[in-house]
């Protein structure tokens, strides 16, 4: 099968970025349980098969997720090799690989694999249409004992949930500054 080229790539690039910057949002949403996040990353007619965790509608892996949410749980995602592969000008097939240290309750896993994505461009935005998870690695660990506190001692601040996180924090500093080029 040919590959599909853009013409102009210009336009290549730019797309490429705002399809990296939606997966960059997805773990976000998902790490610092930020609903808001979660939802920029998907159209809402997506499908999303995550697993035992939720296969069919995006709405249903979603309120899956607002239900772990209230646990307080603790999620890292990491993303490499994004390989995208536009079929059109508004369509794309891309594989990223993850790896995500995974904890809520008593319970902790390492997991690795792949976002295997559909994505669409409507607009001018690019969001999933289409995921299925395959799952590469899984390692079930225990979790720690000690508390936060304890275990990260002087290491702060330490990471967590919206709209509390440190990057929040510094979005709403920003946004609230009134002239351009006023120092923080």
């Amino acid at each position: 099968m040919e590959r599909f080229r853009h013409t102009d790539r210009v336009t290549e690039l730019l797309d490429r970025e705002a399809i990296r910057d939606c997966i960059y949002t997805y773990c976000r949403g998902v790490d610092r349980a930020d609903e808001e996040s979660l939802r920029a990353s998907y159209w809402p007619d997506a499908t999303d098969c995550h697993g035992s965790l939720a296969d069919g509608p995006v709405d249903i892996f979603i309120s899956k997720c607002l239900e772990i949410f209230k646990v307080g749980p603790r999620n890292i995602h990491q993303i490499s090799n994004i390989l995208i592969e536009f079929q059109s000008d508004t369509r794309a097939v891309v594989e990223s690989y993850f790896s995500a240290l995974q904890r809520a309750g008593d319970n902790q896993v390492y997991l690795a694999g792949r976002y295997c994505d559909l994505f669409e461009k409507r607009g001018e935005e690019w969001r999933v249409l289409e995921r299925t998870v395959v799952y590469d690695w899984v390692e079930p660990q225990k979790a720690p004992e000690e508390d936060e506190a304890t275990r990260f001692g002087g290491r702060t601040p330490i990471g967590c949930a919206y709209p509390d996180d440190q990057v929040y924090r510094l979005k709403k500093k920003s946004a609230s500054l009134s002239s351009p080029g006023k120092r923080i």
